[in-house]
């Protein structure tokens, strides 16, 4: 009798809003040339990554139904900041989700819906209520707690509406990317790699995927 090993058991995620979080937010940009991360986001991702987390970024993208730029300008993009975060950190993005709608087409993927995260947990096997969504304004918040994540703002500026209602309570504020993994590797007691190093530096890494 063949006996089979039991399923893997579904991993945490931090869900990373791309504008304003991931990268620094220049509006409708498609121009790779113009990719910058935002502070410290690098050391981050690799203690995220260490400890096991899943990363994956969730990002509304309307400007793909205004006509701003094409679907294959987008990719190229997308493309282009996977190779850039493996070259400069090493670190690999499990998962890029975007809604290309317009803000009033009434779709379940633009946030603050939890369309995108529901989408990226069942592609990837992943356990929301032990995941994280990491955005700069509430609507992020919103979308993680609705998916059944927890979540952290970035207090960088970004939120400016402060519409506040239970979903859209953070269950941090943080100063920057960096801030928000040392709380979240804190939370969860990750094993060694639970403190951060406020000085760390991102290791480099000249790996770039073809």
């Amino acid at each position: 009798m063949t006996h089979h090993g039991a399923a893997a058991p579904p991993c945490p995620a931090v869900f990373l809003d791309k504008d304003g979080t991931l990268v620094v937010d220049v509006p409708y940009n498609a121009d790779p040339a113009l990719l910058r991360f935002t502070l410290r986001a690098l050391p981050a991702l690799q203690a995220l990554q260490r400890a096991g987390y899943a990363l994956v970024v969730v990002s509304n993208q309307h400007g793909l139904a205004l006509g701003r730029f094409s679907a294959e300008q987008f990719e190229t993009l997308r493309r282009a900041l996977h190779d850039k975060l493996v070259a400069e950190a090493g670190v690999t993005l499990d998962g890029f989700y975007f809604c290309p709608h317009a803000p009033d087409a009434g779709c379940d993927c633009r946030k603050p819906a939890p369309g995108l995260l529901l989408q990226a947990a069942g592609a990837l096997h992943l356990d929301l209520a032990r995941s994280w969504m990491v955005g700069d304004i509430l609507n992020d918040v919103e979308a993680g707690r609705r998916a059944g994540c927890r979540s952290v703002l970035l207090d960088v500026g970004n939120e400016t509406q402060w519409q506040l209602s239970p979903q859209r309570l953070p269950h941090h504020r943080a100063k920057d990317l960096f801030d928000a993994a040392a709380f979240i590797l804190g939370s969860d007691d990750m094993g060694e790699n639970q403190t951060l190093r406020h000085d760390a530096a991102p290791v480099v890494s000249h790996e770039v995927l073809s």
